[in-house]
């Protein structure tokens, strides 16, 4: 029985909160038994039951957990196999590499830290430590991309040339109820619409074609999103990229904050022998069609409410092999994340992931 540490109990960590909850209930072998939460207001709040509503006591029965509200203490205190960081963005680097030093592997939510410099020591403190690292890239493990990763590993469309993925919402004051806005804070977040939304989509890319991003040409900018003050907001709110894969196939991602309707998520994939439609038509969420106009539809009876991401890291603790987003692979998309902003600040093409080019 893996037994873990959640580390946040803001808006993602009640989403882990509630997927540990679920697979305790389906008798996997996996125990939640601490909680910390290192912000005093939070704490207070959630722990205490405060006036969250139903955010506090009515809705999770804490008294199940040990709660901390001291990182080193629960660390002390708790045999944890694995701690899980769901923390904002400019603290994942500390606390990931802290609880990798004192023995425990840890899943980290996306993105993986603000810097590259902090990625890559992230990377460097689990191998030193011989500790699995997964970080929470949760797309790849939607039903619907397995199916199609199935299906193009399988040549249905023959060999990938070009493709274009979009993702876009009306930004995370949308979705999350901690009106604290660090994500428009670039001294706390670092990257806007890029780093949240956009990273979703290359790390689909990367896994759906089996190909590494090795050029970004690209444009992130703020044109709409503004503060409480009235001014626009100091992180990007739409990134437009042009990404060269390492097998040569070339496509556009766009990533949005500023879709005040309903939302967007497409992935269209154009191949020698057809093309893949994914989530872009509301007849099917897998439309793929060959050379002579054929089209064949892949509809699914349901979609489970579960991001894949706990799942995958506590089946690979349990049988020692290395999660599929592992620290290392998370390091590829960041690359080319933090390529496509200095693509966008110097005006031109940035070489990414070059170790991966295989193709002349």
């Amino acid at each position: 029985m893996l037994k873990v540490g959640l580390v946040g109990i803001g808006f993602m960590g009640r989403g882990h909160l509630d997927q540990y909850l679920r697979l305790m209930k389906e008798g996997a072998p996996v125990k939640l038994v601490a909680l910390c939460d290192v912000d005093d207001k939070k704490f207070h709040e959630q722990f205490t039951g405060g006036n969250m509503g139903d955010l506090g006591k009515a809705q999770y029965d804490f008294s199940q957990f040990h709660l901390y509200h001291d990182f080193d203490e629960m660390l002390k205190n708790e045999e944890l196999d694995y701690v899980d960081i769901a923390l904002p963005t400019y603290l994942h680097c500390y606390y990931t590499c802290k609880a990798l030093n004192a023995g425990h592997h840890v899943l980290c939510e996306k993105p993986m830290a603000v810097t590259l410099a902090e990625c890559e020591s992230m990377v460097a403190a689990a191998e030193r430590n011989g500790k699995h690292l997964m970080i929470g890239h949760n797309m790849r493990f939607d039903p619907v991309h397995r199916k199609a990763k199935k299906l193009l590993d399988a040549g249905i469309i023959g060999d990938i040339i070009t493709f274009r993925t979009v993702l876009g919402n009306s930004g995370p004051e949308g979705w999350s109820p901690d009106r604290d806005a660090w994500f428009f804070d670039k001294n706390k977040a670092a990257m806007g619409a890029l780093s949240d939304m956009g990273i979703h989509k290359v790390d689909l890319i990367q896994y759906l074609l089996g190909q590494k991003v090795i050029e970004t040409t690209a444009k992130v900018v703020t044109l709409n999103k503004r503060d409480n003050d009235g001014k626009l907001i100091s992180v990007d709110d739409n990134a437009l990229c042009i990404l060269k894969m390492s097998g040569g196939a070339l496509g556009t991602l766009a990533a949005s904050w500023t879709v005040y309707g309903k939302g967007c998520q497409s992935t269209v994939l154009y191949g020698t022998k057809g093309l893949m439609l994914i989530y872009s038509e509301p007849t099917a969420p897998i439309i793929v069609t060959d050379l002579e106009g054929n089209r064949t539809s892949y509809n699914f009876d349901s979609i489970p409410n579960t991001s894949g991401v706990i799942d995958e890291f506590v089946d690979a603790l349990e049988h020692n092999r290395d999660p599929e987003v592992s620290g290392k692979e998370a390091l590829t998309t960041m690359r080319a994340i933090f390529g496509s902003i200095k693509s966008s600040d110097i005006g031109r093409t940035v070489p990414v992931n070059t170790d991966f080019v295989t193709h002349i």
